[in-house]
């Protein structure tokens, strides 16, 4: 049981503030009104430093000023006291936007857990203090109800809520004695510190400056848009001399395979039959004028509802910029996520993948900075592998997929066709996803023969690569997870199934995560760096999003080039391989009009 102290007065605050002042760290825990920082006002905090105690300052009480100078406020931004919390991101941000900022913070408990256990649907303080404290504590739902007489939390009685926050922040407190033996024991504490406690305050900032769109070219494309789903549909039903509902998998599943009798050999199936999926309808290319229709509507129709109709509905009337959420817990293989909108699914090729990068632009007077890490995924695959014959083609600078062709087919560089890069292109970007050859048949354009012997030649080639492959199986059977260079874990139980489907897929998640996990963290890393010395470069310039191996920034016009520099140097120092880190960096007006910039 946890006595919650509820601070409604000036006088029972200033005596919480001195005995803040002498803990060496304490857990705090915000209530707000909205899950939206933007939209979010204080009406409570909680604090807790010791067991079975904790404290609430009620914010709707009149008697109180807690941010006044000193106060909390200097609690807050003293360094020598450590803030420990749950989702400390959003702390920040609400923190700032009551003009403090937070400093101290060392622990977050739903990073611990995230890092312990990756794969977890969940890491709701109700949840980890149910598994790891054996204990249910007050849900939100106990106090708001739900449905119809739901009401909100700010509507509950301050004794009610007291006891809710203060017990979740003093299982925060116990949560984090125990998960702090958990990552030491697991190797994960210089993980957890060194890089993903740092990284909060870098995505917080993110979020609050976040990126300006232009809604009117989005909306002009939309409607564009609009008038060729409306063609393509035509055409399909034109194929398929009958009307239909083309977002029916049910309905298109009649008319493929029913009324077109198109073969359905080697195609997956769902719970209601065979599958309409788009990588199942890929698998038909070719076999019918009317896939590639069907491809294209799907594509089209996505990317409309998802950027050109969604996007200008999220800029903020404010600030008249979108701010994304950049999550630290969702992957597994710790690559950064996004939320609101989802920038990681924006598409490269196209004519309106080209529109919607357009769309994200720079304020007047300044240009966005794109700054893309060179095949960072094959240059941790010649690291981790040791390899060198790729080692040796990274170091002399070469270009990877045409001396991969070269070394192959035994023929000089110069030699080598399109084609032919091609195919070691799509092999080399495949080799970690366990790409047979039927896939890079597929890929590449190639006979099923072709594409064998290719796979072949090149693990003769890249000798050091399969040895790494197989070792990291091994390693993946052995001890039922993977890890990357810096640590970070993967636990792969679906192993030991017995079904070999299930088997083989865990398979291929364990040569994927080692590369695309220590990618990631190298990216996280190079984020702290730039973060921590850009100020000094240029106080204006901001960094805006990250997208896949790329990090986006927006800087004055007089700025640019030392902006650029100062990026490009600090990816290519934030970690040393056996190969060197390269990022090529572009400016532009906006992120789909770019021009090389040599640095």
């Amino acid at each position: 049981m946890v006595a919650t102290a509820i601070v409604d007065s000036q006088e029972k605050l200033n005596i919480l503030i001195k005995k803040l002042a002498k803990q060496r760290a304490f857990v705090f825990n915000i209530e707000t009104d909205d899950q939206s920082f933007f939209a979010a006002k204080i009406f409570g905090i909680s604090f807790c430093f010791e067991e079975g105690k904790a404290y609430y300052v009620d914010f709707k009480s009149p008697f109180i000023s807690p941010f006044a100078k000193g106060g909390l406020r200097g609690i807050f931004e003293d360094q020598k006291i450590k803030k420990y919390g749950h989702n400390l991101k959003y702390n920040f941000e609400i923190l700032h936007k009551n003009g403090i900022n937070l400093a101290g913070a060392m622990f977050d408990t739903m990073i611990a857990a995230y890092l312990l256990n990756p794969g977890a649907r969940t890491y709701d303080i109700g949840d980890l203090a149910a598994a790891e404290l054996g204990e249910k504590i007050i849900q939100k739902e106990d106090l708001t109800g739900e449905g119809r007489k739901k009401i909100t939390l700010p509507e509950v009685a301050p004794e009610k809520v007291a006891a809710y926050s203060g017990e979740r922040a003093e299982a925060t407190l116990r949560l984090v004695k125990i998960f702090e033996d958990k990552l030491k024991e697991n190797g994960l504490l210089k993980l957890f510190s060194e890089i993903e406690i740092p990284l909060i305050p870098v995505l917080a900032k993110m979020e609050i400056d976040g990126v300006k769109i232009d809604a009117a070219l989005l909306e002009k494309n939309s409607k564009r848009a609009e008038k060729e789903l409306k063609k393509i549909s035509e055409k399909i039903f034109k194929l398929a001399k009958i009307k239909f509902n083309l977002d029916s998998p049910i309905q298109l599943r009649q008319v493929l395979f029913e009324k077109l009798k198109i073969k359905t050999v080697g195609l997956g199936r769902g719970k209601t039959g065979i599958s309409t999926a788009a990588e199942e309808l890929l698998k038909l290319k070719g076999a019918h004028p009317i896939i590639d229709l069907i491809l294209n509507y799907r594509e089209l129709s996505k990317l409309r509802s998802t950027y050109l109709l969604a996007l200008p509905k999220l800029v903020n009337p404010v600030t008249g910029r979108i701010h994304a959420n950049f999550n630290q817990t969702v992957t597994t293989t710790g690559r950064l996520s996004s939320s609101n909108p989802n920038l990681q699914n924006i598409p490269v090729g196209g004519d309106l993948a080209e529109v919607i990068r357009k769309a994200f632009v720079a304020p007047r007077g300044f240009k966005i900075i794109a700054a893309d890490y060179s095949h960072i995924d094959l240059r941790v695959v010649a690291s981790l592998s040791d390899d060198q014959n790729m080692i040796r083609a990274f170091r002399a600078g070469a270009d990877i997929h045409r001396e991969t062709a070269s070394q192959i087919w035994n023929i000089p560089p110069e030699k080598v066709t399109p084609e032919l890069r091609k195919a070691a292109k799509t092999i080399n970007f495949g080799v970690t996803y366990g790409m047979g050859a039927r896939a890079l048949a597929l890929a590449a354009g190639i006979t099923i023969d072709e594409a064998r012997l290719f796979i072949t030649k090149y693990f003769t080639v890249y000798e050091g690569v399969r040895n790494f492959l197989e070792e990291t199986k091994q390693k993946a059977r052995d001890f039922g997870y993977v890890e990357t260079f810096f640590g970070r874990r993967r636990y792969l139980p679906e192993i030991y199934s017995p079904v070999p489907q299930i088997a083989a897929e865990a398979e291929r998640m364990a040569i994927n995560m080692p590369v695309q996990g220590t990618a990631a963290d190298i990216m996280k890393l190079a984020m702290i760096k730039i973060a921590d010395g850009l100020p000094k470069i240029s106080p204006t310039a901001r960094m805006i999003l990250q997208v896949h191996d790329e990090l986006v920034f927006e800087a004055a016009n007089a700025d640019i080039e030392k902006v650029a520099r100062f990026v490009k140097k600090m990816m290519g120092e934030a970690a040393k391989l056996e190969v060197p880190l390269v990022a090529e960096v572009e400016t532009g007006e906006n992120w789909g009009e770019m021009k090389r910039l040599e640095t």
